[in-house]
């Protein structure tokens, strides 16, 4: 279906009820914050979005802060559409950040000002080698606790999404919450910044402990502000909408 006048260009997440909720997808060159608490689902729907865009011939690139590439592979749920291939033909590549932070001589516990244009000039670098358009960073809050003050953190995320867009490229940043926290980032800073925040969380209901996901700022598109049950299954991310009392569609 062709755009109409003005309407941005929507990168497809690949996630029918996603794309479904965002009238399309992403808009393509969004910064998105994909935040919520552990055991939310965060890494696997990160994951499938950039194999849906492998698939669809978009070059995907997922950097992974804490976790060895390898591991977080072995881990992640067996999708069946999953095709390894997507790896060897390049179109799908894990980097780990401590590999680079290490190459780029980052040793130290808290990167300077200088360090940081450093690391965005790097992951743009890398971008642009491998013309990237689908981006993840799992977790943007793994690399601001080696940032430590908020105008550092600020400084970091505007530049590497300004960077990013300017790229094309449609980044995911992975973020970390407590289940308890009242904000949509460990900094307070990363929220105001980012152009869409996706929250994902657990919720109980009579014994069981329910995924949802809910959109709570889209830049560039109209969104549904609705909160979703989130399901992670061998055929991908399931959202059913979650009707008031608590029950499901």
């Amino acid at each position: 279906m062709p755009l109409k006048t003005g309407e941005r260009d929507r990168c497809a997440t690949g996630l029918e009820g996603l794309d479904t909720i965002l009238y399309g997808g992403i808009p393509r060159s969004n910064t998105v914050l994909l935040t919520g608490s552990c055991g939310t689902g965060k890494t696997s729907l990160a994951l499938e979005f950039l194999i849906h865009g492998a698939q669809k011939g978009e070059n995907s690139l997922f950097v992974s802060v804490t976790e060895n590439s390898e591991k977080l592979l072995a881990n992640i749920i067996p999708y069946k559409f999953f095709d390894k291939s997507l790896i060897k033909s390049g179109r799908l590549v894990f980097v780990d950040l401590p590999i680079m932070y290490e190459r780029l001589g980052m040793t130290k516990a808290e990167l300077s000002m200088e360090e940081i244009d450093l690391l965005v000039a790097a992951i743009s670098d890398l971008v642009t080698e491998l013309g990237t358009k689908r981006l993840v960073i799992d977790s943007i809050t793994s690399v601001c606790y080696k940032l430590k003050t908020s105008e550092k953190i600020r400084d970091f995320i505007l530049k590497l999404g300004k960077s990013l867009s300017d790229l094309n490229c449609t980044t995911i940043l992975v973020g970390e919450v407590s289940a308890e926290s009242t904000s949509y980032s460990s900094f307070g800073v990363e929220e105001a910044i980012a152009d869409g925040i996706v929250l994902m969380a657990n919720m109980e209901r009579r014994g069981d402990l329910l995924r949802t996901l809910q959109v709570i700022k889209m830049r560039g598109t109209m969104h549904s502000r609705a909160k979703y049950v989130l399901d992670l299954t061998p055929m991908g991310v399931l959202l059913v909408p979650l009707l008031k009392g608590g029950s499901t569609a």
